[in-house]
C-alpha cells in the first residue's frame, strides 16, 4: 500500500436479511467462493485490520474480529456509526457484506483520497456500503440515529466529503457490476450468472485459439 494515513475495513453483518429468507448472505457463494472471502481478498490489498460489525446473538463469519452494533435496529446507518467509532483506525472503509464483486484497484482510489467522508455517486445516487469514514463523521451520525433519521445514502451534516462521480465510478465499473447487492434472490441469480457467462466466454477463447 502506499504511503497514506492508515486504513481499517468493517464489514456489516448485522442485516436480517429478510429478503433472503433469513440467510447469512456473506456465505452465499458466487464463483465458487463465499462472497465474505471475494471481499477479502480486495479488502486486504488496502486495509489493515479488517473487522465485522454484526448483531447481538449472531456469529461472525469465517473468524474475523467482531464488534457488537451499537445501534442494532437502525439499519446500515447503525453499522455505520458502529464502525466509525470501533475502529482502531481515523479512517474506516465500510462495506455491506452482500456485494460480490468490490475491485481492490476502486479500492484504492477511494483510499487515496483524503476527507472526512469518501464517497461514491452511482447513477443510483450516493453509495454509503462501499464509502470510507473518518471520526468526524461519528457526532452527526450518531445525533441523527438518536432522532431515527435513519437514511444511510444521506450526508453527515458538516463535515468534508470527497464524491467519486458516476463518470469515474464507470471507468472502474464498466458492466456496473462493483457495487451490485445480494439483497434478493434475484440479484443472487445474477451474481453467480455473471461470473459463469464470464467463465463461459474464457472457455470460448481459449477453444478458439487453440482451434479445431
Amino acid at each position: 500500500m502506499p504511503n497514506r494515513s492508515p486504513l481499517a475495513a468493517a464489514i456489516l453483518t448485522g442485516g436480517r436479511a429478510s429478503r433472503m429468507g433469513g440467510q447469512r448472505k456473506s456465505l452465499l457463494t458466487v464463483g465458487g467462493s463465499p462472497i465474505i472471502d471475494r471481499q477479502l481478498a480486495a479488502l486486504r490489498q488496502v486495509a489493515n485490520p479488517i473487522f465485522q460489525v454484526t448483531s447481538p446473538n449472531r456469529p461472525a463469519d469465517v473468524g474475523l474480529p467482531f464488534v457488537i452494533d451499537e445501534f442494532p435496529d437502525c439499519g446500515a446507518l447503525g453499522g455505520i456509526y458502529t464502525a466509525i467509532v470501533r475502529s482502531p483506525h481515523e479512517r474506516t472503509l465500510v462495506v455491506a457484506c452482500d456485494m460480490p464483486f468490490l475491485d481492490p484497484r476502486f479500492l484504492d482510489l477511494l483510499a487515496a483520497l483524503e476527507a472526512d467522508l469518501v464517497i461514491p455517486r452511482s447513477t443510483r445516487g450516493y453509495e454509503p456500503l462501499c464509502a470510507i469514514y473518518s471520526r468526524a463523521c461519528a457526532a452527526p451520525i450518531r445525533e441523527r440515529l438518536v432522532r431515527g433519521e435513519l437514511k444511510a445514502a444521506r450526508l453527515p451534516e458538516g463535515v468534508k466529503v470527497a464524491e467519486v462521480s458516476a463518470e469515474i465510478l464507470a471507468a472502474y465499473d464498466p458492466d456496473g457490476l462493483l457495487l451490485l447487492n445480494v439483497n434478493t434472490p434475484h440479484d443472487y441469480e445474477r451474481a453467480k450468472q455473471v461470473l459463469e457467462g464470464r467463465s463461459k466466454t474464457s472457455r470460448d477463447r481459449i477453444m478458439d485459439e487453440l482451434g479445431p
